[in-house]
């Protein structure tokens, strides 16, 4: 779904729309977000970066492919993981998407 390429490493995320995931396989390791749609909100259950490649910025990349595909498809997103709560509290260009 969107290209990234942070200094020194190279990945793709993709989104598996069946099992409600989005991953990134980075050096052999699988880093995941995965979530739940309930009445057209998009609830972010679980954000998962293996320790050996920790670091580099690939739960926020994956959280924010998340979050594009939640606008695009006009959900609101309830951060049920405390990454993607702590994420949304920094980034103010997703407030909109967040429930009530």
């Amino acid at each position: 779904m969107a290209s990234v390429t942070p200094p020194g490493l190279a990945y793709e995320v993709e989104h598996d729309q069946v099992n409600h995931r989005f991953t990134a396989r980075v050096r052999g390791q699988v880093a995941l977000l995965e979530y739940q749609i309930k009445r057209r909100r998009m609830v972010i259950t679980h954000t998962e970066v293996p320790e050996s490649i920790a670091g580099r910025g690939i739960a926020g990349e994956l959280t924010r492919v998340a979050l594009r595909f939640a606008r695009e498809q006009k959900y609101k997103v309830v951060p049920a993981c405390a990454y993607a709560e702590a994420f949304l509290q920094r980034h103010e260009e997703y407030h909109d998407l967040l429930v009530g």
